[in-house]
């Protein structure tokens, strides 16, 4: 998965620079920008509040949208989707507990949390959302409304 946001053909999905969502379905790829810092060992975290912002791809085709988010060691029990009107928010948290028989000298870290929201298009049918964890990926796929997918018209021969 690369590194950062990506968007789709209309952007159906976007975000501002605290990592929280903005924008509409008009907003392109430069809407999804965002400015992050970055820690002594690679990882990107909001320069603010300590929170993690863990990367996102998300991919637009003509039948909605697919948000595929890094979560590395975030179990299903420690993940929290809210998925509203016009927005969703991934939550995760990471907790590396030190065995009772070992004593920690030194940890870089303890608790990891990790957060991302998004605005969302009115085009988008949060009811028929589904999301599925698989080996640290999060796939959230939203598919279109009924009426903002494309339809095939038939044509009559008079």
């Amino acid at each position: 998965m690369a590194d950062g946001t990506r968007s789709g053909q209309g952007g159906a999905a976007t975000e501002d620079g605290n990592g929280s969502a903005q924008g509409s379905a008009e907003a392109g790829a430069g809407a999804m920008a965002q400015s992050r810092s970055t820690d002594q060992t690679g990882g990107t975290a909001l320069a603010r509040s300590g929170v993690l912002i863990p990367p996102v791809d998300v991919i637009e085709d003509a039948n909605g949208i697919t948000l595929l988010a890094d979560m590395p060691g975030v179990s299903r029990d420690k993940l929290d989707l809210r998925l509203e009107t016009n927005s969703l928010t991934i939550n995760g948290a990471v907790s590396l507990d030190v065995p009772p028989e070992m004593e920690s000298r030194y940890a870089e870290v303890k608790h990891q949390h990790d957060q991302r929201s998004f605005a969302l298009s009115r085009e988008l049918d949060g009811e028929q959302a589904s999301a599925e964890l698989t080996n640290g990926v999060l796939k959230i796929r939203i598919p279109k409304t009924a009426h903002a997918q494309p339809r095939r018209v038939q044509i009559k021969v008079a």
